[in-house]
């Protein structure tokens, strides 16, 4: 708005940013096996606050391509793959419930943050809400690391799910090899499938704004992205109860299913009480979705590898979370709403 640029090409913006992070994650999931992750996530916050900071002094296109490529490197090495890594060499009996609630904290963000950063911006403009940006990154990343990671349960001399390490105990991760996991049928399965709900996910998510405040006002906009988050939190944390008692792949055609149809009930509402229903129902499936890949992978594949392959899986589903805004965004320019994207 505050420089007159389409909203298609700040979508493009958008897809440089999870294609550079895809294959940043690649890389990222060869130094989890060689460095402790809490050197990664460090790294990653401080990257990401210089880059928020940069954010705030842009005046050309080109620059905002530049600081949001070196953001996607710092969002990829403090994001999903460092922590569902963690999370499931720590995890396994419970791994379901774990995930949930350490990936609830995207959503968490959402109700707390988004809000607040959104009223940086209408009151300071980007150039004053970035340093505000920039030190929330650093500190809400740098801190809990040091205060709560621990990369490695055998390091410490336990096992996973809090049971104490036996005396002489050899350790063996149990699981497939990457080279053996990619050649399967249902990891391309699972990855092709993740192409096209990642791609209607984050190419919905980044324009419920948009769209919300084109169709009432700019107070009900900000209304809508709590209710997006606050919905994926309860029904991630629900998720993680309900999801060991169903098969996972069953589970997830169900959440994949609900979620479109959310979307297009979104893309029809006009006024605001139908449309936050539609935004709720759509954020319910949202952290169900962000986690469920992370699980399939895991569930099949074991710990031994689930870096490497998780991250060869998200890097081709990012086709798909790359792709989508820029086909949303194109077809709201090109008719003018967002009915038909």
């Amino acid at each position: 708005k505050q420089f007159g640029w389409e909203i298609s090409g700040l979508s493009i913006a958008t897809t440089v940013f999870f294609l550079i992070g895809g294959l940043w994650n690649v890389v990222v999931a060869r130094m989890i096996d060689r460095f402790d992750v809490r050197w990664l996530m460090y790294g990653g916050a401080l990257l990401g606050a210089v880059s928020l900071w940069m954010l705030g002094r842009v005046t050309e296109r080109w620059q905002m391509f530049a600081v949001y490529a070196v953001f996607a490197i710092a969002w990829s090495s403090s994001g999903l793959t460092a922590a569902t890594t963690v999370v499931t060499r720590w995890f396994h009996t419970k791994r379901s419930m774990a995930i949930a609630a350490t990936s609830s904290g995207l959503s968490v963000g959402g109700i707390v943050l988004t809000p607040i950063v959104k009223s940086l911006i209408d009151s300071r403009e980007l150039s004053g809400a970035s340093p505000w940006m920039a030190a929330m990154w650093l500190v809400g990343i740098a801190a809990p690391t040091w205060l709560f990671i621990r990369a490695d349960p055998y390091a410490l001399n336990w096992m996973p799910d809090g049971e104490p390490k036996p005396e002489g105990h050899v350790v063996d991760l149990p699981g497939v090899p990457m080279a053996d996991a990619i050649r399967t049928r249902f990891f391309w399965i699972v990855t092709i499938g993740y192409v096209m709900v990642m791609g209607a996910q984050v190419g919905a998510i980044q324009q419920i704004v948009k769209l919300v405040e084109e169709r009432t006002t700019p107070g009900t906009a900000a209304l809508a992205t709590s209710v997006l988050s606050g919905a994926s939190v309860v029904f991630r944390l629900v998720g993680g109860r309900v999801i060991p008692k169903f098969p996972l792949a069953k589970f997830m055609v169900f959440v994949a299913a609900v979620q479109g149809s959310a979307i297009v009930l979104i893309g029809q509402m006009n006024s605001a009480v139908p449309l936050m229903l539609s935004v709720g129902l759509f954020g319910a499936m949202v952290g169900n979705v962000l986690m469920m890949q992370s699980l399939l992978i895991a569930q099949r594949f074991g710990v031994r590898d689930y870096a490497k392959i998780s991250a060869r899986s998200g890097l081709i589903s990012l086709t798909g979370t790359a792709i989508g805004p820029i086909l949303i965004g194109a077809i709201r320019d090109a008719t003018g709403g967002y009915s038909v994207s």
